[in-house]
């Protein structure tokens, strides 16, 4: 079987969210990717690595990738075949994996967490949040088009050789197309969210902007990164790209430390699969607890500042 992989560049390299396909994706059998970025030989040395055997290079320049991608996409499928194909969680993957259904009149199974292609293509999907239920549809669409969860496979490089490189014009899309005029990159402090192997979240149990002064400490002393709650973000005590949840970022760190978070599922969705979750709530009833590995049932103003002053002390 042939898997396709849609692989946006990020800061020059492919996104982690399409190694992480390639790592299921490969298997299957052999890979395909479709590129979209500059592309450079480190790139293609990184998807050679993580198991791809043949890359389509789109390059837009300063075109909103999107519209071409999916027509590229859609050409080069119909030609070229292929069983199933992978989309991540980015903004760009889901725009694309959409247009692509439209064009290709194929249904999109979103939400997958797996894919089993033993007998057809089955799709294991997270459904209310993935902390009920799932379910799993069986596709007889060719090819099937799968939009992933965040962080469903880890990224493991197999040592592969380098991928045959194949470049392909941008297509007119019309008025379909557009430009990008200018770019902004927010700036940010300390290690990156999603790749953090220690996170320290807060929650509207913070009472107020200000108590997420303590937990940017404990954070640091931890070398952690900061998130919050979709509570937190929308009283605008920080800002959006702290936000951990099922409308925010999927982060699976080595240790969690929620404080003052409820465990509301909207939250929950997008942390519980952290390998240790350490719940700091006042109330012994809060949901959180229900998938805490360690519980401190206690005023997070009290509990926050004593584990900042051990950490000091131990330093």
């Amino acid at each position: 079987m042939t898997a396709w992989v849609f692989a946006e560049e990020i800061e020059g390299s492919p996104s982690e969210g399409s190694l992480e396909l390639l790592s299921k994706a490969r298997s299957h059998g052999d890979v395909t990717v479709f590129y979209v970025g500059d592309g450079s030989d480190a790139s293609w040395t990184t998807l050679g690595n993580h198991g791809a055997t043949k890359v389509y290079h789109l390059d837009p320049g300063d075109s909103l990738p999107s519209a071409p991608a999916a027509a590229s996409l859609a050409d080069l499928l119909e030609s070229d075949g292929g069983e199933v194909v992978l989309f991540g969680a980015g903004n760009t993957d889901r725009d694309v994996a959409g247009r692509l259904a439209a064009r290709l009149g194929k249904p999109l199974v979103a939400g997958a967490i797996d894919i089993d292609a033993t007998d057809g293509i089955s799709v294991t999907s997270e459904i209310l949040g993935g902390t009920k239920a799932v379910a799993t549809a069986i596709t007889a669409a060719s090819p099937a088009l799968v939009a992933t969860r965040p962080k469903a496979f880890a990224a493991e490089a197999v040592g592969g050789s380098a991928p045959e490189v194949v470049s392909v014009p941008v297509p007119d899309v019309g008025r379909s197309g557009a430009v990008i005029v200018e770019r902004h990159v927010e700036a940010s402090v300390g290690p990156d969210l999603e790749a953090a192997a220690v996170v320290v979240s807060g929650g509207r149990g913070l009472g107020s902007a200000e108590g997420f002064e303590m937990v940017d400490e404990l954070a640091r002393l931890l070398e952690g990164a900061v998130g919050g709650t979709r509570a937190v973000v929308d009283a605008g005590w920080v800002p959006y790209s702290y936000q951990v949840g099922q409308t925010g970022k999927t982060v699976k760190p080595n240790v969690y430390i929620a404080c003052a978070i409820s465990g509301a599922m909207q939250h929950v969705v997008g942390m519980k699969g952290s390998s240790t979750i350490i719940a700091i709530n006042k109330d012994p009833d809060a949901p959180i607890f229900a998938i805490a590995d360690l519980g401190i049932v206690g005023d997070v103003h009290t509990v926050v500042p004593q584990l900042i002053g051990a950490l000091k002390e131990r330093a």
